[in-house]
């Protein structure tokens, strides 16, 4: 097993404010890893410094081995890093399919000129919608294909985030409090789904969640942080057991 993702000497501010201070830690391939931290420990700030919204001032993002720390947003998603948002983004007048089908890189219908002969893109078409069921079906809403996505569960566009992350062909996704008010029973489905996409088809997942009752159960290895800083790794045992942790979170 790889290295997805190895965060070198990673170092943000915002004038006075030191966001993110000398991080460093790796991601392995296929695993679903946990950030956690207190509010304001730099999590957000580390997703968007890895997805190239920010730069960091200095340090490396380095993703299967190439340095993407100056490629543009929409280069690294070219690479296989794809995102989710606290709060979905999703094209709330489209149905379910149209949303995934948006996400699909390099489709031939796309252009202006091909657009005009249809013998060119038809095929192609076709292809992405197959997908496209594909996906809804690994995520749960094949039922709901030709639903407005305004109809949608709070729990359920977060489930098609992660299903346009697919579709876009990632295979690391960055996932920012995917069961955020989300119910419980929706909130073990989703991580009970995300366990399955990493066995079945490889998908590493790097995860932002404060509800740690939930999620700790589904992970392969949790980093702590806090203050901008590294404090540990490992399981989730050994993190949430360990002094430096508990000290953070009490304000010790």
């Amino acid at each position: 097993m790889g290295v997805a993702l190895d965060l070198q000497h990673i170092n943000k501010s915002f004038g006075s404010l030191r966001a993110l201070s000398d991080l460093s830690f790796s991601i392995d391939e296929q695993t679903i890893t946990i950030l956690m931290g207190p509010n304001g420990s730099g999590k957000t700030t580390l997703i968007n410094v890895i997805s190239g919204f920010y730069k960091p001032d200095s340090g490396k993002v380095i993703y299967r081995g190439k340095d993407i720390t100056a490629l543009a947003p929409h280069k690294i998603y070219r690479a296989g890093i794809a995102r989710t948002f606290q709060i979905p983004a999703l094209f709330l007048k489209l149905t379910i399919l149209e949303n995934l089908l948006v996400a699909r890189k390099d489709a031939k219908g796309e252009g202006f000129g091909r657009s005009l002969f249809k013998r060119l893109w038809i095929d192609d078409e076709r292809e992405g919608s197959e997908e496209a069921f594909r996906v809804l079906d690994m995520v749960g809403l094949s039922n709901m294909w030709d639903k407005s996505a305004s109809v949608l569960s709070g729990g359920q566009m977060k489930l098609l985030e992660i299903g346009r992350a697919l579709m876009s062909g990632a295979q690391t996704v960055l996932l920012d409090e995917p069961i955020s008010g989300v119910n419980p029973t929706l909130a073990h489905d989703i991580f009970a789904k995300l366990v399955t996409l990493r066995n079945n088809y490889g998908i590493t997942f790097f995860v932002i969640e404060h509800r740690l009752d939930i999620a700790l159960g589904y992970v392969d290895k949790v980093v702590a942080m806090a203050f901008g800083k590294f404090l540990v790794a490992g399981t989730a045992q050994e993190v949430v057991s360990d002094k430096r942790v508990v000290e953070s979170y009490l304000g010790g």
